[in-house]
């Protein structure tokens, strides 16, 4: 195997053992009608561009794709922000030069602020994505649900729960509720670790998902200790820290952009800005997120129980029972309801733009096909 694909197997590249291309056939082709580029990954993103990366110690700028760059809608040949590079993503280059955005072989996404639909890309070809959550006042199962419900498309979820030292013969309620948050996720076979991120012995528990060629992101609120967890598993001082604030245990922002990063074990973790504002994008599977309650309503007497008041319902028995927590039953009803509106902007989108494709391929038709004969 060539130093070259030794250096990009440092950063994710997914090659096999003894073999220098990758097996998805949609990679290959793309390779295979640019035979003068190479491939690089995308290590920072800004307004301004892309930092690519061909090894573990390399670094450098590379010119986008003109549509990379224009504002969605601008003019025929824009594409949406999801479908731009994002960290984690794969191009093949020429010179300095972006010829090619490689597939995505798993995405996490939300949807965007503002009012109209967009997707945002979090992070790009991830294996794992570490749900990063304070044992302090910053926890909150209700947000790591959110989070869960992001999560999709082949990356394992795994939920770290950090400030572990802190919670150590604490009274805290937010300590009860932690406890009763891993069974629960437990249940759902959802990995969960409770860590002290400054202490590189305690942060070995993530060790089985940071092997050599995989690559995770951490997602989660400012505050909850995703750099410090970065500069234990990197050995040294890399992210900027800060503390929270004490009345309410809220973070600062001392991530300003998402990063791709090699660890010494040879894996790659992207660190990602605290989110405050996690909007689904109208692709996720409530169901299979809440498989216990769907589960549950199968039992309902009836068929279009809305589990309020009426009789036989299996949900209502269950929260009665102290079975179910009415707060994961109110936020999956929340959740499902936000996801079925962010499904109908998402339709709309995708309507109004095969519309706009078949106006666009008007004018190449003969006057007659395109108004009628009279």
């Amino acid at each position: 195997m060539t130093p070259e694909i030794l250096a990009l197997q440092a950063i994710g590249w997914p090659v096999a053992a003894g073999e220098t291309l990758p097996a998805e056939p949609a990679w290959r082709e793309l390779l295979a009608a640019h035979p003068q580029a190479r491939p690089v990954r995308v290590v920072e993103q800004h307004r301004s561009g892309y930092v690519v990366a061909d090894g573990p110690d390399s670094g450098f700028p590379v010119e986008s794709l003109p549509q990379w760059q224009r504002p969605p809608g601008y003019r025929k040949g824009t594409v949406t922000i999801d479908q731009r590079p994002g960290v984690g993503d794969w191009l093949l280059i020429e010179g300095r030069k972006a010829v090619a955005l490689l597939p995505r072989r798993s995405a996490i996404k939300r949807g965007a602020a503002g009012e109209h639909y967009q997707q945002q890309l979090i992070a790009a070809n991830v294996d794992t994505v570490f749900i990063v959550c304070g044992l302090d006042a910053d926890f909150n199962p209700r947000r790591i649900e959110r989070y869960l419900l992001l999560v999709r498309g082949g990356a394992e979820p795994v939920v770290v729960l950090t400030k572990a030292d802190q919670a150590v013969g604490s009274n805290d309620h937010a300590v009860s509720v932690a406890l009763a948050a891993l069974v629960e996720l437990a249940a759902q076979d959802i990995a969960v670790r409770a860590v002290n991120a400054k202490d590189a012995d305690s942060v070995a528990a993530l060790s089985a998902w940071l092997r050599p060629g995989r690559t995770a992101v951490l997602v989660g609120s400012s505050g909850a200790g995703k750099s410090t967890l970065t500069n234990t598993l990197l050995g040294v001082d890399k992210m900027k820290t800060a503390a929270v604030r004490e009345h309410d245990a809220r973070g600062r922002h001392t991530t300003t952009h998402r990063a791709l990063i090699p660890l010494p074990s040879g894996a790659c973790l992207i660190d990602t800005p605290g989110m405050r504002e996690l909007k689904p994008t109208g692709e996720e599977d409530v169901a299979e997120n809440f498989s216990d309650i769907e589960a549950l309503t199968e039992q309902c007497k009836f068929r279009d129980c809305a589990h309020a008041r009426e009789p036989g319902c299996a949900v209502r028995a269950a929260i009665e029972a102290g079975k179910l927590d009415p707060q994961r039953f109110a936020n999956y009803l929340k959740l499902r309801d936000e996801v079925a509106g962010a499904a109908n902007k998402l339709a709309n989108r995708r309507a109004e733009s095969a519309a706009a494709k078949v106006q666009g391929k008007a004018p190449n038709k003969r006057p007659d096909e395109k108004y009628g004969r009279h």
